[in-house]
């Protein structure tokens, strides 16, 4: 997960209450099961010593959301700030409730519906519906082609005439031409990482026919239907959310690729442990921080997270006296964001010293 998905939190001030908990809406009494678990979520909040307007900040997030279709959980960060963090994700989990220094957001790098900017264009012969997805909105423009027509007459095939099917061919490729200059332009504009393109099979294939190379690598085919005849919106949802859920998993699988080649070369670019990883945070090193099973491990840092080291002798030899005792599995995920470094859940595939390891831009002195 990029540190972009976290970045109000870097200008944010705590202390935080972070809550997790089962958001799922599948069965008949589920508001009602709703009403119960945020009884019990706010009086953690308070035991905690959450302050009062924090915890009224997280209660309307958790009111005033949309429910999730199916089994969902949910994650709210906020701070006196406001609500920094309100979103679904993938799997229930939970309950957890913290107030600390720092936010606490593992389960959201492992758990997230995680959006990059995408879009999604519905297309045929006639034309084509393009939306763009970035930051929880959706922006979207029709494209009516102006090529008719786009079906060949019955009986107007006699000498004569013309070619119909001619003239029906031009239409279709003119309209599906206009689609790909639209769908260019937004793409050049905004940068999605995906384009999912809906529809018959030959409106695809022309459209992606039409569509440059640096455009034609984004793009994933979903059928699930075509642009007039319909389709379910819940199949569209379910082809998305499976494509950046396999994502999710090849980002896992190739970080954990490179953090055991890395470490096997032993050519120092990749580290493991509390003590690697805080040294190459503290030299803004690190591309992509790998959190595993931290446990209640803690470290020290002097006023701010630049200053973050395993332990205060560690800090004291830096000529900095340790001033703050952080968890870690807060402390280290919010450094990695402050230097702009990916996030990732390690799964099975790794098991890294103190649960933590680190594939860095570049090798540290040793």
């Amino acid at each position: 997960m990029q540190s972009e998905h976290f970045r109000t939190l870097l200008t944010s001030n705590g202390p935080y209450a972070s809550v997790y908990f089962d958001d799922s809406h599948n069965t008949a009494d589920a508001a009602a099961q709703m009403e119960l678990k945020w009884r019990s979520l706010r009086e953690q909040l308070e035991q905690q010593g959450a302050d009062p307007t924090v915890t009224q900040s997280i209660e309307q997030a958790v009111v005033q959301t949309t429910p999730p279709v199916g089994r969902r959980g949910r994650a709210v960060v906020a701070s006196r700030d406001g609500v920094l963090v309100n979103e679904h994700l993938i799997r229930p989990i939970g309950p957890i409730v913290r107030v600390s220094t720092l936010p606490y957001i593992v389960p959201v790098v492992e758990h997230a519906l995680d959006r990059p900017t995408y879009a999604v264009v519905i297309v045929d012969h006639e034309g084509g519906d393009i939306t763009l997805y970035r930051e929880g909105t959706a922006v979207s423009d029709t494209v009516d082609g102006d090529a008719y027509p786009v079906h060949k007459a019955a009986g107007a095939d006699t000498p004569g005439y013309g070619d119909p099917q001619r003239a029906a061919e031009g239409a279709r490729q003119q309209n599906i031409r206009a689609v790909a200059v639209q769908l260019t332009a937004l793409v050049d504009d905004a940068r999605p990482v995906v384009v999912f393109v809906v529809g018959e099979v030959q409106s695809r294939t022309d459209l992606v026919a039409q569509l440059p190379e640096r455009v034609t690598a984004l793009v994933v085919d979903v059928n699930v239907g075509a642009r007039h005849s319909g389709f379910d919106a819940a199949d569209l949802q379910q082809a998305i959310d499976q494509e950046f859920q396999h994502r999710r998993l090849a980002a896992i699988d190739d970080a954990a690729q490179r953090f055991s080649a890395e470490v096997g070369r032993g050519e120092g670019m990749a580290t493991e442990g509390l003590a690697g990883v805080t040294a190459a945070l503290r030299a803004g090193a690190v591309e992509t921080l790998i959190i595993g099973d931290v446990g209640d491990a803690t470290v020290v840092a002097g006023d701010d997270l630049a200053t973050i080291a395993p332990n205060a002798n560690v800090l004291s030899e830096l000529g900095t006296a340790p001033t703050q005792t952080l968890r870690a599995d807060e402390a280290l995920p919010m450094a990695a964001i402050a230097t702009g470094a990916a996030l990732i859940r390690t799964d099975e595939r790794i098991a890294p010293a103190d649960g933590v390891a680190a594939i860095l831009r570049y090798a540290l002195p040793r």
